[in-house]
């Protein structure tokens, strides 16, 4: 292969992963933002939210630890790590199941609902001024619709043989 072809391919890759670049970049700077204006606000981490978030929509205000940390993208021990943090600020205690011992519940508590009450109303002004308030309307649906098409989990992936679409 000749040094002009290998330097086309070279600029080929380059321009068909910019997009990917700076969906990257994008992600980094707008999720490190928005985690430390929670901090800054409220004393929460961008985890921290999602969690009291995931909690305040599940069926009592509680979940399992272990489908909690798949929610939320997190290893068993990251889960009990954020979790204990949360349960000595007072925002969620541990439950555990009166028919297995083994399974163990977050429950988000009263203190919890509404420290994500007073957090979600800055969040999500912060969420508008970010990201949403960039784009028009058409561009949101269809931004919403091509990342619709991306896994969720890594799990979304882990098959080889059905293809992430």
């Amino acid at each position: 292969m000749s040094s002009t072809t290998t330097q086309a391919s070279s600029r080929e890759t380059s321009g068909r992963l910019q997009p990917w670049v700076s969906f990257l970049r994008a992600h980094a700077a707008i999720t490190r933002e928005l985690s430390a204006q929670l901090q800054r606000e409220h004393g929460l981490t961008l985890n921290d939210y999602e969690v009291l978030l995931h909690l305040s929509h599940a069926e009592g205000a509680r979940m399992r630890r272990v489908d909690l940390a798949q929610q939320i993208l997190l290893t068993a021990s990251g889960i009990t790590r954020l979790l204990e943090g949360l349960e000595r600020s007072g925002f969620v205690r541990k439950e555990t199941c009166a028919s297995d011992a083994r399974v163990s519940y977050a429950k988000l508590t009263d203190k919890g609902a509404a420290k994500l009450r007073s957090a979600a109303k800055t969040h999500l002004q912060d969420i508008d001024d970010l990201f949403l308030n960039r784009y028009s309307g058409s561009e949101l649906a269809t931004l919403g619709e091509l990342l619709a098409r991306l896994p969720v989990t890594g799990a979304d992936c882990r098959s080889a043989s059905e293809p992430c679409s």
